[in-house]
């Protein structure tokens, strides 16, 4: 059966957006079967007045992280409001355009990523200014079975950790819509415009579709699974890859030994990866033009692969390797790893690192049972 997304249901979009003023949040990977952008679809199926940027941009020409400024996006002539920026939300101007605000955002399946987020944030602000939200949904490239991490503590909340859900969630992002609509009292009038003819256990490309990076240093379905376990190393001074051919898979930093730390990871016998080493120089980021030494992440098997306990495991390893040369990053006074793990206990000196995962698999038990009422089965 083919799948289809959201953005493929032209006939349903077109009856939840006739006669409103629409405005639509999007980004590169907003594309249909055929590759068209959501933002150049929607003209001709409704009323579409504005467009919201998230990070990125919404044709992707802006790096992680980097500011996005309001412009007037070339292809349609529409105004493209930054909702990255200050408070990372739509403001009440930009909301007095429209009478529905459209999602179509291409979440990888982890809590990490920006786009849950921003899909929180619009829904908040259009409860407050009593806009509707319609989303239009997307398959999650990881699959929509495995759910594997802890529940964010709220104490450590942020633009990477919006909601108390694992960092492997199994969920798309209109299921997480319904789920924030559910759990956290946010009373915007809400539509999801669901996908079709996907099978939950599926990744993305067994799906039948093309792959569009979602965000620059995501190139594939492999780079997003591995994504949830070593996104954590941004919260260190080791090198998560940025600046190189393979982010988040080639995981260093100038003092490490690769074969030494191959061999270590090796040896731990991890299901589903091995590591081979590797010899690197970043081009930006961390260690930007100083060659780097470290590991390779070869996913062997995806069924067995827990990326959210691999991630954790590897990092403590590579820390004991790197002896006095490793530290945590601080940003804007807070330790970023608290802000990635939802908590601060990977900053104890004393972590039983094997009763922290043991804790994070009953976090994961319980949102499996709460996300239940949510998920297109």
């Amino acid at each position: 059966m083919k799948i289809e997304n959201g953005i493929d249901q032209t006939e349903e979009i077109k009856k939840a957006l006739s006669g409103a003023r629409v405005g639509l949040v999007t980004a590169p990977a907003g594309v249909n079967r055929g590759l068209v952008h959501s933002a150049d679809i929607l003209p001709g199926l409704c009323d579409l007045r504005v467009l919201f940027s998230p990070e990125h941009g919404v044709r992707g020409d802006k790096a992680a992280g980097e500011k996005v400024e309001d412009m007037t996006d070339g292809r349609t002539g529409l105004t493209a409001y930054s909702i990255y920026g200050s408070g990372h939300r739509p403001t009440a101007e930009m909301l007095g355009l429209v009478d529905i605000v459209v999602i179509d955002l291409f979440d990888i399946g982890c809590r990490y990523y920006t786009f849950i987020s921003t899909l929180r944030n619009v829904m908040e602000e259009c409860a407050r200014h009593e806009k509707k939200v319609v989303v239009l949904d997307r398959v999650n490239p990881i699959n929509g079975v495995t759910v594997e991490g802890n529940l964010l503590d709220m104490r450590f909340s942020s633009f990477v950790g919006t909601a108390p859900i694992p960092q492997r969630h199994g969920m798309t992002i209109g299921e997480l819509a319904l789920l924030m609509q559910g759990e956290y009292d946010i009373n915007c009038a809400l539509d999801v415009i669901k996908t079709s003819g996907w099978d939950r256990g599926l990744y993305y490309d067994r799906c039948g579709l093309l792959w569009i990076n979602p965000s620059p240093n995501i190139p594939t379905c492999e780079t997003a699974l591995l994504y949830p376990g070593t996104c954590l190393f941004e919260g260190t001074n080791l090198s998560e890859g940025r600046g190189t051919t393979k982010p988040f898979e080639w995981i260093g930093a100038p003092w490490l030994d690769a074969y030494r730390a191959a061999d270590s990871l090796n040896n731990l016998q991890l299901p589903g990866i091995i590591f081979r080493p590797v010899y690197f120089t970043p081009t930006a980021s961390k260690h930007a033009g100083v060659p780097c030494q470290g590991v390779q992440a070869h996913i062997t098997d995806r069924d067995s692969f827990l990326p959210v306990e691999t991630g954790i495991k590897m990092l403590f390893a590579l820390k004991e390797l790197s002896g006095g040369e490793f530290s945590w990053i601080e940003n804007s006074g807070r330790y970023f790893i608290d802000l990635l793990a939802g908590t601060d206990r990977l900053r104890d000196p004393n972590l039983c690192v094997e009763g922290l995962l043991e804790d994070w698999r009953s976090d994961a038990e319980i949102f499996m049972r709460q996300r239940g009422k949510y998920i297109k089965v």
